[in-house]
């Protein structure tokens, strides 16, 4: 029960990462356009972390990296 919890508390923030991602392109036009190449880095960086993550089996770790590539590829996804 305690793990099914954990897992719908996860998804929930991962679902609220998409109206985040939306919000950080429309707030910080000028931040993207010249940190572009900073949030691909980023965004290469969170999805190795994924990765690393499904085969450390370590949940938390996983959800955090889920949302920050899911913000950081809508923001990049807004830009154009």
């Amino acid at each position: 029960m305690q793990q099914l919890i954990s897992f719908l508390v996860g998804i929930f923030v991962l679902i609220l990462a998409f109206p985040v991602g939306d919000l950080l392109a429309k707030f910080t036009k000028e931040e993207l356009k010249e940190g572009q190449k900073w949030f691909k880095i980023i965004l290469l960086i969170s999805l190795i972390g994924v990765i690393a993550s499904l085969l450390f089996k370590n949940d938390a770790l996983l959800f955090v990296f889920l949302f920050i590539t899911i913000v950081t590829s809508r923001s990049l996804k807004k830009k154009k």
